[in-house]
């Protein structure tokens, strides 16, 4: 088996993107499991800058939350003479993603909206930081005893920071992007809710709000028509239907914050999220979004509410 800087044993290939792969493997040192994820050269045999990847991760390395897979650590591996392969080495999460239980069909209503609402914490908690996922979607999500994990955000990046990609190429999954970022703009806050959406969308409904064949039809799709509406649930409050359809919206000011949809979706199932401390005020609320009025109150009414697993 193949041994990173002496101390991380990578035992079996886990993932595969176009991108990266993660390795299931040990740490030597701690003598723990953790996830490695290597990144692979872009379609021009070129990496991206080592310092930029490490940046990023070190950026995501600071956010502690309970729904999110951590980052332990960054290095570099040379599987070529002058050549240095990055790698972050993650939190191993235990369980099975999204994705693979959304094969057999649409999840029931609350099962959706709880999965989603924890999704939504950790998402208001990078976004607190400053952290944007760019690529929010079920493969991503990791379902475990201890509640749902959101992946990859070793890779995130700084809200607002150009791609550094050739032109007509795109960072994330094309059915989850924003249509800000179809256009070529850099990832905001308001990217990662649109893709909440269509995650919330996909685990209602188990398709996506637009009906396409291919990629590229999809693309057309998108740009030509509004996503289709959510049909009828039964039993789903009609508020997490708002939700759903208004983080799917066009203009990005239009969609709720991360920290509003956390709470919003908590309550409509009597759950409980972890919600970050650092928020945005009401008042920068009130200049960006129409659901300020909503965000300011349960800013105040609930901006420290804990699931149980802090201990609390």
């Amino acid at each position: 088996m193949r041994t990173l800087d002496g101390r991380y044993r990578l035992e079996q290939r886990i993932g595969v993107g176009g991108m990266s792969e993660v390795w299931r493997a040990h740490d030597q040192v701690l003598d723990r499991p953790v996830a490695v994820k290597l990144i692979l050269p872009g379609p021009d045999g070129q990496h991206d800058p080592v310092e930029r990847i490490r940046d990023e991760a070190r950026s995501a390395a600071r956010l502690v939350h309970p729904n999110v897979a951590s980052v332990h650590d960054f290095g570099t591996s040379c599987t070529q003479p002058g050549r240095p392969v990055p790698y972050i080495v993650m939190e191993l999460a235990e369980g099975e993603t999204l994705a693979a239980h959304l094969r057999a069909g649409p999840l029931d209503w609350r099962i959706s909206t709880r999965v989603c609402a924890e999704v939504a914490a950790a998402l208001a908690a990078a976004h607190a930081s400053g952290i944007v996922h760019r690529d929010v979607k079920p493969a991503n999500v990791m379902l475990t005893p201890a509640g749902v994990k959101v992946l990859d955000f070793g890779i995130a990046t700084p809200s607002g920071a150009p791609d550094p990609l050739p032109p007509g190429m795109l960072m994330g999954t094309p059915a989850y992007l924003a249509p800000e970022q179809l256009d070529g703009a850099p990832a905001t806050p308001a990217a990662d809710m649109y893709a909440l959406g269509v995650l919330l969308y996909y685990s209602l409904t188990s398709r996506l709000p637009y009906q396409a064949d291919s990629t590229s039809e999809l693309l057309g799709a998108r740009r030509r028509r509004p996503p289709d509406p959510l049909p009828e649930i039964d039993g789903l409050p009609p508020e997490v239907a708002e939700l759903c359809h208004s983080c799917l919206a066009d203009d990005p000011a239009q969609r709720p914050t991360s920290l509003v949809a956390a709470l919003l979706l908590a309550e409509a199932v009597d759950a409980r999220v972890y919600v970050p401390m650092l928020v945005p005020s009401p008042r920068e609320s009130a200049s960006t979004s129409p659901w300020s009025e909503r965000a300011a109150t349960e800013v105040t009414e609930a901006v420290a509410v804990f699931d149980g697993r802090d201990g609390r």
